[in-house]
């Protein structure tokens, strides 16, 4: 994947300042609308590793038919400019009532796959980029980090790090490390770290690493990418990790995948079988509730479905800008949705994200 970096010359800037306090203005008479999923690219760390990265470290891609690949070649042309240009991303969400955006790194810059040493430098760089990017405008953006889970003592200390010196609000995740279980022994420093520092945890795909089955049509990423968060749950229930670490906040992209809508199946099969219950002594659903899951549902009635299973103030406004799988016209999905009422749309829309993520309204504001 290669992205070129783009920034606006200085009168773009000026002007993008002039009508950012015109904005600000509107912002502060109501609440705010808060996206907690959406992504930007960071050219100095895929420089980094240009050279050592080979297609296998990328199933995403990896397993992708031609037909696929060659669409993602022509998606990466239209959206290069948006994952990197401040002064687009910021016309794009006035253009969609998005007030703030909780931004983190392209997936495809997780980097499990490089050395140690090698994945802690591209972390520092992206998240000192997204730091940037949030000091350049606090009213509308915080950061989330992305750090190098394959170590997790190097994970431990560049969370701690964008936490307490950069000022990020959490951290972005693969739900996999290199096909290993985030319920792994060993990463359990890294949410006992997260439980502490009390960061928001944002689980986030990338493909499917047993894809041989999703080549085609794209499944990759249409099957891939909600199955990899759905195990990840499961693991992190089961294994124990969520009753372990009862603080921790954990949003799930794409509304969680498959499990919130299934979650029968898991409670049946906890009361029927002991292999089932080797750590938990709770019903799986329980654990489940603790979870927040964002908006990229797609339809109304499966919007209204979690708001009723799990409860309004767990869920999320997410977006995906700006890749085409993401949700268009969020906001208006959310304040059309059949059966919310207007306290629910308000939690959705921004008073969760606000919540945990730690974000005050602006003085004077007067919510709506």
């Amino acid at each position: 994947m290669s992205l070129v970096y783009t920034c606006a010359p200085a009168s773009a800037g000026r002007a993008l300042a002039r009508r950012s306090k015109t904005t600000a203005r509107s912002r502060a008479t109501r609440q705010r609308t808060i996206d907690i999923h959406c992504h930007v690219f960071t050219p100095e760390a895929a420089a980094l590793v240009k050279d050592v990265m080979r297609p296998q470290n990328d199933p995403y891609s990896f397993f992708e038919s031609a037909a696929s690949k060659q669409t993602d070649v022509k998606q990466i042309a239209a959206i290069g400019p948006k994952l990197t240009s401040i002064e687009a991303r910021l016309k794009t969400m006035d253009a969609d009532g998005i007030d703030i955006q909780a931004i983190s790194t392209a997936p495809i810059q997780y980097y499990y796959w490089a050395d140690g040493t090698l994945a802690l430098r591209t972390s520092r760089l992206i998240n000192d980029n997204i730091a940037h990017i949030c000091a350049a405008n606090p009213e509308r953006f915080v950061g989330l980090a992305t750090v190098p889970m394959q170590v997790p003592e190097y994970a431990v200390r560049e969370l701690t790090r964008a936490v307490r010196e950069l000022g990020l609000k959490g951290v972005e995740i693969c739900p996999h490390v290199e096909q290993e279980e985030l319920s792994a022994d060993r990463f359990r420093p890294f949410f006992a770290k997260a439980e502490e520092l009390g960061a928001v945890i944002f689980i986030h795909p990338h493909g499917f690493p047993e894809g041989r089955r999703l080549g085609d049509h794209f499944f990759q990423n249409i099957v891939g990418n909600p199955l990899d968060t759905t195990l990840a749950i499961h693991h992190l229930i089961f294994d124990g990790v969520l009753e372990t670490y009862p603080g921790l906040k954990i949003v799930c992209a794409h509304g969680g995948g498959y499990l919130p809508a299934y979650a029968g199946r898991i409670d049946h099969a906890h009361a029927a079988r002991p292999d089932a219950r080797t750590k938990i002594t709770k019903a799986p659903s329980s654990y489940l509730k603790k979870l927040y899951f964002d908006t990229i549902v797609f339809n109304d009635h499966q919007l209204a479905y979690l708001v009723k299973q799990y409860g309004a103030d767990h869920i999320l406004l997410g977006t995906d800008y700006p890749y085409d799988m993401g949700l268009p016209d969020a906001v208006q999905f959310v304040r059309k949705t059949p059966g919310l009422s207007e306290r629910d749309r308000g939690l959705i829309l921004g008073g969760n994200a606000a919540r945990l993520l730690g974000i005050k309204p602006p003085a004077g504001s007067a919510r709506r």
